[in-house]
């Protein structure tokens, strides 16, 4: 199956360098691009991409604006994965918010680009371990207090336990061992639990764990990635960004 991209970045070097090495791939096409957030919804509106790659900071929209005008207009059948410069960017938690699936850095090497792609054009979530020990710690600094817990309204004590587990960063296999049960069973609570809260992926089920109130900021920080782990970058700050090779 070909992935249809879109690549949205407003330094034309860096969309141009994305796009030329997306265009490498056999099971990747790029099929627009856009320099800014407006241009991208209407890219997006015209050509019906599988996968929208958008940088967090473009001008006249930003990329979680656009973001959620492309997931509400395509009705989530175009997954988002965002890009940013910034490892540390305090909209880590908006993009994911808004219904974005990844969250890539722009000094990421040339596999861990393709993997991300790859990832969240199959429907999963895509996190790197420093990403998501930001959203945690965003998430405890700016909603902890402010957002009342969410009742648990439907949720057996397993699938809640399992949501638990979700956040804190386990794989299936790790949560099949923690509760003693099959990686099918898991699975299937994982099914029954998404399809209940309204979850897209794993990354949302972080957020909504937090929301509820079943996992506290601080004592319960994910120790992983949740789902489909980025590769080790290793030294990878000390090797030239992917758009740049």
């Amino acid at each position: 199956m070909v992935i249809r991209t879109i690549v949205a970045d407003d330094q034309a070097v860096v969309r141009t360098g994305f796009v030329n090495l997306l265009a490498t791939q056999d099971d990747i096409q790029v099929v627009g691009e856009a320099e800014d957030g407006a241009q991208a919804v209407l890219v997006a509106a015209e050509r019906r991409p599988d996968l929208a790659l958008l940088d967090i900071r473009m001008p006249h929209k930003n990329g979680i604006q656009a973001a959620r005008e492309i997931l509400a207009a395509s009705g989530g059948a175009t997954r988002v994965l965002m890009l940013t410069t910034f490892d540390l960017d305090e909209y880590v938690y908006d993009a994911l918010a808004a219904g974005a699936s990844g969250f890539l850095l722009k000094d990421a090497t040339f596999p861990e680009l393709l993997h991300a792609v790859r990832v969240v054009a199959r429907g999963d979530a895509l996190l790197a371990p420093a990403v998501t020990r930001r959203l945690v710690a965003e998430f405890a600094r700016q909603r902890a207090g402010v957002l009342p817990p969410r009742p648990v309204d439907g949720l057996t004590a397993r699938e809640a336990e399992v949501l638990v587990l979700i956040a804190r960063g386990l794989s299936n296999a790790e949560i099949a061992q923690t509760l003693t049960i099959t990686d099918h069973t898991v699975k299937t609570h994982i099914n029954r639990l998404f399809a209940k809260m309204g979850l897209r992926d794993r990354a949302q089920a972080v957020i909504l764990a937090y929301e509820l109130g079943l996992v506290l900021p601080g004592r319960d920080s994910p120790t992983h990635a949740p789902h489909a782990h980025m590769p080790d970058r290793g030294n990878a700050r000390a090797r030239s960004p992917v758009w740049q090779r």
